[in-house]
């Protein structure tokens, strides 16, 4: 895929196919957040949610470079991060 492709197959993600499975990812992400708080026993946000998929895709891509799923997952979770920070 070309980047045009790869960003377009990650909106389609966030905004259609995951959103139908798993509901609204500011909710999904509070909700997380909340589960992490307690566990770790330190605040974490919604934002923090977002930034660390993002970096467990990461993780996953390096183990997997050409396994395109984690890449468009990572774009995902930082945009949904960006719009959790930004409003």
């Amino acid at each position: 895929m070309n980047r045009r492709e790869v960003l377009h197959q990650a909106e389609k993600c966030i905004t259609q196919d995951r959103a139908a499975t798993h509901g609204n990812a500011e909710d999904s992400f509070a909700l997380i957040a909340k589960m992490w708080s307690v566990w770790l026993d330190r605040e974490v946000s919604a934002y923090d949610v977002g930034m660390m998929m993002a970096l467990f895709k990461v993780a996953r891509a390096k183990g997997n470079p050409s396994h395109s799923d984690n890449l468009l997952d990572m774009i995902g979770y930082a945009a949904l991060a960006e719009e959790i920070a930004n409003g």
